[in-house]
């Protein structure tokens, strides 16, 4: 055959960069766009998949004590339940306490607006019935703005709801085909040995583990001392309000800021010196300060080694995209697709990117060290690579060499 009729390589036919790069931001469009349509799916999904992980310990425990998996699987259920209801039921007393209490208040709170306007009276020069009317008018708006907003709410809420009734139902399948969802990623993904995608599937379940459990071992943490905080300081209701901020540790980094806000209202009101707001605003920055450089990063470890700009930047995404949902899932989803990232060779610098500084960086040099020592030992005795070598011996049929004549 002659090789004139071989076609040739064409260069030209190589997907230009710009064209890739067009791909994938409409890729990346499309797919943040069906996140977002599918949102009231997805969402109960995500969370299914999480607490799953969460009660797979129990539900693996029960199997090794010959508990069917389904029996095991339903009474992991129930027992998530009974804490969400002990849960419940212990703020709602809280809540009913609460609200004995709010004659008092309000009888406080009366008091200190009157001063308000004797203050304003006397050094703004503004009567009090210009004041009165003023602040008429900014609580209607305020009540106007805020009945859309609630009625906004409640059709979400409502949404929800209907939505994440399904979740249970959602774990029961998570978890009995367990197996089964684990085939199925070794039958998708070919090009990959088993081994390693069970390696990542582990870090993976490892990752979500560690920061479920060492989440909710954090708000225990936090809550105690801020009651403890709260408690030393006689403010009413110390524990609910302790434990509220705990709770809303769920929304990284702002949340416990947020459960601050009350206690503080709350000690302007029934305490006598607004001094005591100040001291709950500190207490609870302080506990903060601890949770965020000293508390989680012992707990959860390094398994969640996600930077904080990239938490911050993933927490208003995920916000935007999914609002409460999404400032809950950030964390967890930015840990997963760290530890994708940093198992596939071309996505490691992403996954480098998501990570902890000091961490990476440790781990980068802890790799070159044993690249160089690895190096100098070969560079040091070369024999090694000849020593185990077969040596050559001439065969049996195969003359020797004539000497050569001098």
């Amino acid at each position: 055959m002659n090789s004139s009729l071989r076609p040739l390589p064409n260069k030209d036919k190589e997907t230009p960069l710009y064209l890739k790069l067009a791909s994938i931001l409409v890729a990346l469009i499309a797919f943040v766009y069906i996140l977002f349509i599918l949102r009231e799916t997805i969402i109960p999904i995500a969370f299914s998949i999480l607490l799953a992980i969460l009660l797979h310990p129990v539900c693996a425990w029960l199997e090794r004590h010959r508990v069917p998996r389904i029996g095991s699987i339903l009474l992991s259920i129930l027992a998530l339940f009974l804490v969400i209801i002990v849960l419940v039921y212990v703020v709602s007393l809280q809540i009913g306490s609460f609200a004995e209490e709010l004659p008092r208040i309000t009888e406080k709170a009366e008091t200190i607006l009157d001063q308000t306007l004797t203050m304003g009276e006397r050094y703004l020069n503004i009567s009090r019935s210009q004041q009165v009317s003023e602040g008429k008018k900014y609580l209607i708006n305020a009540l106007s703005e805020g009945r859309a907003v609630l009625l906004n709410t409640l059709v979400t809420t409502t949404g929800a709801i209907s939505t994440f009734i399904l979740i249970p139902l959602y774990i029961f399948f998570f978890l009995l085909y367990r197996d089964f969802f684990r085939r199925f990623v070794h039958k998708a993904i070919t090009n990959v040995p088993n081994e390693s995608l069970n390696a990542l599937l582990k870090k993976i379940y490892e990752v979500i583990q560690s920061y479920l459990s060492g989440l909710f071992l954090v708000i225990l943490i936090v809550g105690v001392l801020n009651s403890i905080g709260l408690l030393l300081l006689g403010i009413p209701h110390a524990i609910f309000f302790g434990f509220l901020a705990g709770f809303l540790i769920l929304i990284p980094y702002i949340g416990i800021l947020i459960g601050s806000v009350l206690p503080a209202l709350l000690a302007v009101v029934t305490m006598d010196s607004p001094w005591y707001a100040v001291g709950v605003i500190g207490i609870m920055s302080f506990v903060q300060f601890l949770e965020g450089n000293f508390i989680t990063p012992n707990i959860v470890g390094s398994k969640v080694s996600v930077n904080p700009l990239a938490a911050i930047v993933a927490l208003f995404l995920g916000g935007q995209l999914w609002g409460l949902s999404g400032l809950i899932l950030a964390l967890p989803v930015t840990a997963i697709l760290k530890v994708i990232f940093d198992t596939i060779p071309s996505m490691e610098p992403y996954g480098f990117l998501l990570g902890e500084p000091v961490h990476e960086v440790k781990e980068d040099q802890k790799e070159a060290v044993i690249e160089q020592t690895v190096e100098k030992e070969f560079k040091k005795k070369p024999y090694r690579r000849y020593r185990n070598k077969p040596r050559n011996r001439p065969d049996e049929n195969t003359p020797p060499a004539s000497k050569p004549e001098i």
